[in-house]
């Protein structure tokens, strides 16, 4: 039953949280007060808040738990802290679920390295971490620059420990040598700073430690190193001037923006450091209760607590609670190297930063939601120009692959509302008698899959196999068996079979009709139809690579006499490869540890057969 009003009465004036609950008890939303009761009841009476999700959302509260606290302080972390137990449906939520990309500097070994990862959740306090960046190309970027201005090692400890000459990368001058001491630990460890120091933003201070060892080598008379020297100049100032904005400011400073419409919003974050625009990240919030001073509040701890180097001082473009700012400040400044500020400018350069993040943020919706209008008109095209029996909401596309009937696999990929749905992929390893056999490998495949679906009742609203006619009557044969009668089916197919003409050429067969349908190439019902065959396509061979690799690497350890399956997993975690396992010594063989010299003279034979 809806939420009795009068209980309302009953509520503290006091400082809290308050947890809004359905009738199942399940978190619906989690807000803090200065005053619990007036803060509450504004959300039941008519015309005091118009933002349109709040209806929604009263509609559906029958019960509102309450904790009081002592302090401004307290209820922003009580609140942080329920609003990740629970994750509630009107919150913003900043998830943590996905991976993102960063640059990690190793701070607890003799030859740190600089490497190019891919985390989830909070890094380990094992190295130094540069990041996240808002995509994987602009992070191979700075790492390949960071390349060739201080070069570092690359290779493995077990590789490093190896090495009795410098690889390729010490005469391509991409690495200093340190695994047969062509440098010292002090030059060695002067590159690893200026990294450091590069992906920190103190990228002046660099030039000018550069211009002062290009003037002592020239007066040395060492000219070779003084033009080296020059050229890391040349290509820093270069990259300098190519990748960042200059801005007025001189300290490191963030500036945040938020456009809303609706029930969704777009934050926008702009990273300045050392005066220079950095960078641009967006976060994208739907079904959210929160007014944007509540979301700035909310996402600052969520985003900032956990990250060990904080900027100066947060640009906010509206302000927050009384009270709230400092104590946001004294929570995020905890065992920190500096304390951040947050600020509301109103005017100079730091307010035009501000302007700048607004405007980031409403472009970014709007172009989000033309790309997501561009996504439906394809899928309402698909849906008329094949006479779909319903809109194709999640399509799944299956492909095979094989080389001469070996290691043969199949994969399904899923596109959901026109986009790709990485969490419902999945692979097949195939058990047909036959591998050669594509329609029984594409008959089991389909069987194994909609047999679970049904089971799940999980099943899609399209099916596009990669092939011909043969292909799509296997399909139907499946989908009949399986008694599944609500799900549509197409095949799409290069004319004649080939791989090498144009758009034009692709043919999409239906049931029921003898003769494919070309769709006009400048379909966006096609482009679509193409990019999830090629994704599949692609997925498959990179299953199947995968398959085939691992499929000769251990075959041919197998052979090797007194090798079980854990003294293989030793050897091969070891030296990582087969050719290098081929390319190993007796005394490389003899490091390894856990097995015994009958199986080294095996090793030795096998290596040398």
């Amino acid at each position: 039953m809806p939420f009795d009003l009068k209980r309302l009465d009953n509520f503290p004036t006091d400082p809290g949280v308050y947890v809004m609950k359905n009738s199942a008890g399940a978190v619906l939303y989690v807000g803090k007060a200065n005053n619990l009761r007036r803060r509450v009841r504004q959300y039941f009476m008519p015309g005091r808040d118009l933002r349109t999700i709040i209806p929604y959302l009263v509609a559906k509260v029958e019960q509102i738990d309450i904790l009081v606290v002592l302090s401004e302080k307290e209820a922003l972390l009580l609140e942080n802290t329920l609003i990740k137990q629970h994750q509630p449906k009107y919150n913003a939520l900043l998830k943590d679920d996905k991976t993102y990309v960063a640059l990690k500097v190793t701070t607890k070994q003799q030859w740190p390295v600089l490497s190019l990862v891919r985390l989830k959740g909070k890094p380990k306090a094992d190295a130094a971490y540069f990041g996240p960046y808002t995509s994987g190309l602009a992070a191979r970027k700075t790492f390949d620059l960071l390349n060739r201005l201080f070069p570092l090692r690359q290779c493995s400890d077990q590789e490093f420990a190896r090495r009795t000459r410098p690889c390729i990368l010490y005469d391509m001058k991409r690495c200093l040598g340190p695994c047969v001491k062509k440098c010292t630990p002090e030059a060695y460890q002067q590159n690893v700073d200026r990294t450091v120091q590069f992906l920190r933003g103190h990228d002046q201070e660099i030039v000018k430690d550069l211009y002062k060892e290009m003037d002592l080598a020239a007066a040395s008379l060492e000219f070779e190193k003084a033009a080296a020297v020059l050229k890391t100049i040349r290509q820093i100032e270069s990259t300098l001037e190519k990748q960042f904005v200059d801005t007025p400011l001189g300290s490191d400073s963030d500036a945040l923006g938020i456009f809303r419409q609706g029930d969704e919003v777009v934050l926008s974050k702009m990273v300045c450091r050392s005066g220079k625009l950095r960078d641009v990240c967006h976060y994208n919030f739907k079904q959210i209760a929160d007014e944007d001073a509540e979301l700035l509040a909310s996402f600052l701890l969520q985003h900032y607590r956990e990250q060990a180097d904080l900027p100066h001082e947060i640009l906010l473009p509206t302000e927050l609670a009384p009270g709230e700012a400092e104590a946001l400040a004294e929570i995020l400044s905890e065992n920190k190297k500096r304390k951040v500020n947050l600020v509301v400018p109103e005017k100079g350069a730091k307010f035009a930063l501000i302007k700048m993040a607004l405007a980031n943020a409403s472009a970014t919706f709007k172009k989000e939601h033309d790309a997501s209008a561009a996504k439906e008109k394809a899928l309402n095209e698909l849906q008329s120009s094949l006479n779909l029996s319903c809109y194709p909401q999640r399509i799944e596309c299956f492909d095979n692959s094989n080389i001469a009937g070996t290691e043969a696999v199949s994969v399904m990929v899923a596109f959901t509302d026109g986009q790709k749905d990485s969490s419902r992929y999945r692979k097949y390893k195939i058990k047909a008698a036959d591998p050669t056999n594509d329609y029984a490998l594409m008959q089991e495949v389909l069987s194994r899959r909609y047999k679970r679906a049904i089971e799940e009742n999980n099943l899609p609203d399209l099916i596009l196999i990669d092939g011909g006619k043969g292909h799509l009557n296997i399909a139907l044969k499946v989908l009949a068996e399986l008694n599944i009668v609500t799900v549509s089916v197409i095949a799409v197919a290069k004319e004649s079979g080939r791989h090498d003409k144009g758009m034009s050429a692709e043919q999409v067969f239906l049931p029921n009709h003898k003769d494919p349908i070309l769709l006009r190439h400048t379909s966006p019902a096609l482009f679509l139809l193409q990019q999830i065959r090629d994704e599949a396509h692609r997925f498959a061979i990179t299953f199947h690579r995968k398959r085939r690799s691992k499929g000769l690497l251990t075959s041919e350890v197998d052979e090797i006499p007194g090798i079980g399956k854990v003294k293989k997993g030793i050897i091969l975690r070891y030296f990582g490869s087969l050719k290098r396992l081929k390319e190993a010594t007796l005394e490389d063989l003899q490091k390894i540890s856990g097995i015994s010299e009958a199986n080294i003279q095996s090793l030795w034979k096998f290596i040398h057969k």
